[in-house]
This record gives C-alpha cells, structure tokens and sequence, in this order.
C-alpha cells in the first residue's frame, strides 16, 4: 500500500476492528485478543494489507503514551508515595527475579553470551502496561488494593526502561560497535524539566487557555502536553509513556485534571486499539509455522515463569492464592518494550535479525495467550471479581451527594449553605474565576463543558441523590437535566429557571423542583410595597402566597399548550380573570372581617 493511502488504511483499521472485537467480546474471549487478530489478518504474513507494522506501531504507541498520562492525572504526588512499597518491594522483586529466570532460560535455549541473556531476561520481565490495565479495567479490579499491587509492579517496570536502555548501551561500546548514543545525564535532565514545568508552568498555561473558553483549543493543549512530553523523552533516549506519566502525576491536583481527562479520553481510545492492532501484525504466522511447536512452548513458558515469580512475591505479601494467580495471569506477558530493545539491540549488532524475530514472535504469543488465560480463569472461578475501591487508592473513592453543575452567583449561595452545615458537594464549572473561588470550600471540583457525560459521570452523577443545576445557558441547562436523568433516573433536580419559557421546559422534564431566579425576590418586593402602603404584614404575605400558588398553577397548567397558542391565549385570559376574582373576594373579606 502507498504510504499516502492514509484515509484507506484507516478504513481498513476501523473495519478490522469494528469486526473482530464484537466477534471476541462475544465468545468471551475480550477486546484485546479481537485486536491482535485484526492485526494478524491484515499485517504482512496473511493479507498483507499493511506491510510496514513498525510504522503503525511506532504511531500507536502514543496510545500507551497517553493512557500513563490519563493514569498519572489519577495519582496525586502523595498517594503515588504510599504505593511506594508495592512500587519497590513487590515491583523490584518481581523485576529482579523473572530477568534472573529468564535470563537463565534464553541463554540455555539460544546459547547467548551473558549481555544477551541479562538484556533479554531484563526486556521479558517487563509487561505490557497496555495489555495489563486494559485486562484489569476489563476484570474490575483496576481501582482496588489488588489493583493497586499491579500498577506498583507496572511502574516499577516503566521506570526500568531507563536503565535497561543504558545498558544496551554500555553492552553495544563494549562490544566496539559504533553507534549513536545520548549521554545519560540528558535523561536526567529532561526528566528534571518535566518536573519543573509541571510544578510552575503547566497550571497557569492550562489557565490562559481555559479563559478562551473554547473547548476545541483545551483538546489541543491537552494534547500537545502529553506529546510536547513524550517527544523529549523519544528524544533523549527515554520512555516516552514514563515523561507522560510523570506529567499526569504533576497535573494530579491541577483544577483542570477532570478536563484533561475528558479531552484525551477519545484519542487514547483508539490509538490504544491501534496499538493492539499493530502488535498483531508483528506476529510472523511463518515463523510460528516453521517451528509451532518451540514458540508455543517458549511463549508459554515466558507465561509460566512470570506469573509463578509474580504468585511468589504476592503470597509472601499475604494476598490470597486466588487473587495472586489472577493478577499474575495479567501481567504474564512480554511488554511492549520488547520491540523497542529488540530493535535498537539489533541496530547495535547485539542480536542478529533471526534471533530478534523469534523473541518478538514470542511476546506477541504471550500476549496473544493472556487474555484467554485470563477468561478461563474466571470461567474456572465461575465469577467476575468485584473488589471495591478502599478510601487509599489513588483513584478518587468518595462520590458526593450533591452536585451543584454552575457555581455562578446561583450555584455559590447554594454551595456556602451546603459547605456551613459541613455537607460535601461536587462542584462543576467552566469558569476558571470560579473554579478558583470553589477551591476555597475543599470540595471536589470539575473543571470543562458541563454538557460532557463523562464530565458528569466523573462527577458521581450517577450515584448522586441531588443536582443543582444552575447554570446561566437556557440550553445548557436543559442538557444538563437530559443527561443527569438519563443516567440516573432516581436523582432529584433542583434547577435554576431563566425566565418563564425556561421555567415551561424543565417542568416538561419533570424536574423535581424548578427555582425560577427573580420570582422569589418579586414577590418579596411585592410584600414590601403593600406594607408600605397600609397592609398588615400578614396581609400582604397572604397576598403573596396567594399569587404565587395561582402562578405556579397556571405555569403547570401551560406546560400541557405550550406548542398552541390560541390555547395559551385562552388559559392566559382565564387565569386573569380567576386572580380578580380571588382578590376581589379577599377585599371583600377583609371589609367584612
């Protein structure tokens, strides 16, 4: 295919996947495995649709890139550092042991020196992050403790990548092979800047572009962050999902976080399938066919090894049998990783070509394998885990109550209520000014186009009991009230009315409670004037009320002809007839009385 065919190959992407993972999904097996088959089918050793995997590949590993971005936005600095014994005890234990055993094992199998086989057995320790979080989302178990052990042995791998990647080096000018290398403090200190611009200048850039208040330019600053990252770290030398991890971490606290997430959420999607896609192509069905029988078996020895090392290590932290062997079959796998060593370490003339197919022929049928493995586990088990998310995960546990969606001058007097009788809420807004000004209730925030569902969703809306929606938008707010009830029907919704057409089509939505903004204080004024003029207090209250219960009246009764307008005419001239009457009555008790 043309490299300029980019508008075919992507159909051909779409209609591979659009396919193969409903056909996956339904005989049980996942998404995942529906990928690597797609991939398989049109890669170079079946249709040969796409011949050139490793460029797909290298473009789909921003989907990776971006779901450690998505994870670090979840993982504030200070629940990062209480993981820190599962990061380095069972993280570093599981790293150290699966590369000694692997390490051992492809040097007895392909009789390699000690630089191969210590590089190898290094590379295959490592998972895949994609594979692993996917399958985990998938079992749901992500945002448990169990969870938790998982992400701490996956970051402990990406964090890896660096001294694995100076390594291959120092083994390459050891081995007096000229080459190209960059000097390990640039690492350093590109990873020092990635700090640097998180901590100082990532908030107030993300502000100015909040204040355009364009959705199209927020998408494109959230983008060009985690690309912005992930191209310096590709450029000295380092993981690239590590820079943007790093970036996420930083960002964790931001007000903009929820935003962020939102806006990536799609992208991170599809380039992950393209990813999963793009492993498969690399499994070379000639090679596997020439020796079946070896790759298999290596494969499944890769998968054996790791998941007894990982089962070890857990164990030995008192989790359970079963939950142990589930999270190792997750983690079984070669990781992504493998094509970036395996390719540099042959540029470098550390491996030959031969030897470096058969390794990547080996990760792809360890990926392949995990998640069936992975299905029969459960099938064996016969249920699907249902952990639920402790208060110390680094996903966000609690879900509010209330959810006041617009913290103008309506919003804020409700959240100040809620906030002096100690009463959490979530707070949502696309004003930076407010957003600011919600910071000072210690409450959660969201920050983005409230009209967003999964802006709501992260938000609690669907187990929230309230919503105030109190927007300044007419159509906004009847958004806002569609969506909030379509995903949770039993929510009630107070809501703000504009005016008197706005008040008409909450109440066709049944909106528990509309509050029209100036009717209340109308009302009050009217009171006040009376007064003034001679009533009693508690007269001119009973006037009030009583106008305020025929109005309320009347609008519910509008809402049934809002689209006729001759009928609205009629109920009109008939409501003001009934109001003369009953003031005109009351005047007459009054006299009477």
């Amino acid at each position: 295919m043309h490299p300029d065919s980019l508008l075919v190959s992507a159909l051909y992407y779409l209609l591979a996947a659009v396919i193969a993972v409903p056909l996956s999904k339904k005989i049980g097996l996942g998404s995942i495995l529906g990928y690597l088959c797609a991939g398989v089918v049109l890669g170079p050793h079946v249709l040969a649709i796409i011949d050139a995997p490793e460029q797909v590949l290298h473009f789909a590993e921003y989907g990776v890139v971006l779901l450690l971005f998505v994870i670090g936005l979840e993982m504030a600095p200070s629940k990062l550092w209480n993981m820190r014994s599962y990061v380095g005890v069972i993280g570093g234990g599981q790293l150290l042991l699966s590369a000694i055993a692997i390490g051992v094992g492809v040097w007895w199998l392909f009789s390699l020196t000690i630089q191969q086989s210590t590089i190898l057995g290094l590379t295959l320790g490592l998972s895949s992050t994609a594979f692993a979080i996917q399958l985990m989302n998938e079992e749901h178990i992500l945002a448990s403790p169990l969870g938790r052990k998982g992400f701490g042995i996956l970051l402990l791998q990406d964090l890896a990548v660096i001294p694995i990647l100076i390594l291959v080096g120092v083994f390459a000018q050891a081995s007096a092979v000229s080459h190209e290398s960059v000097a390990w403090y640039y690492g350093i200190a590109a990873v020092v800047l990635v700090l640097l611009m998180g901590r100082f200048a990532l908030n107030p850039i993300l502000g100015i572009v909040a204040a355009t208040n364009n959705r199209e330019i927020m998408t494109a600053a959230s983008l060009l962050i985690v690309i912005s990252v992930a191209a310096l770290m590709e450029a000295v030398g380092l993981s690239m999902g590590l820079g943007a991890f790093l970036a996420g971490i930083l960002l964790a606290n931001s007000n903009f976080r929820h935003q962020l997430e939102s806006d990536i959420e799609p992208f991170k999607g599809v380039l992950l399938g393209l990813f999963f896609i793009a492993v498969g192509m690399m499994i070379n069905l000639e090679l596997l066919l020439s020796s079946p029988l070896f790759m298999i078996l290596a494969a499944l020895s890769l998968v054996v090894v790791k998941v007894f090392i990982i089962v070890v290590i857990l164990r030995w932290r008192q989790v359970s049998f079963k939950e142990s062997f589930q999270l190792a079959l997750m983690l079984s796998q070669g990781g992504e990783f493998a094509f970036v060593v395996l390719s540099q370490a042959t540029q470098l003339k550390l491996f030959d070509v031969a030897l470096s197919d058969q390794i990547t022929l080996i990760v792809g049928l360890s990926m392949a394998m995990t998640s069936p493995l992975v299905v029969l586990q459960r099938k064996i088990w016969h249920r699907r885990s249902e952990f639920v998310p402790d208060q110390d995960a680094y996903w966000d546990s609690h879900e509010p109550e209330v959810i006041i969606a617009g913290f103008g001058r309506f919003g804020q007097i409700v959240g100040r209520m809620l906030h002096a009788r100690h009463v959490p809420f979530a707070a949502m807004d696309k004003d930076p000014v407010h957003v600011k000004f919600i910071e000072q209730f210690g409450n959660r925030l969201f920050f983005g186009d409230l009209t967003r569902l999964d802006l709501l969703k992260s938000a609690g809306v669907n187990h929230a009991q309230i919503i105030v929606v109190a927007v300044n938008d007419k159509e906004e707010s009847l958004e806002i009230v569609d969506l909030a009830r379509e995903q949770n029907p039993n929510i009630r919704i107070v809501a703000r009315a504009i005016d008197r057409s706005h008040a008409y089509e909450l109440c066709k939505r049944n909106v528990d409670n509309v509050i029209r903004e100036t009717f209340a204080s109308s009302l009050e004024a009217a009171s006040d004037t009376l007064e003034h003029l001679g009533y009693t207090e508690g007269q001119a209250l009973e006037i009030a009320n009583m106008f305020r219960k025929h109005d309320e009246s009347m609008l519910l009764k509008s809402v049934e002809h809002k689209d006729n307008l001759d009928e609205l005419l009629k109920l009109s001239h008939k409501g003001r007839l009934e109001l003369e009457q009953l003031f005109d009555q009351d005047s007459r008790n009054s006299v009477s009385s």
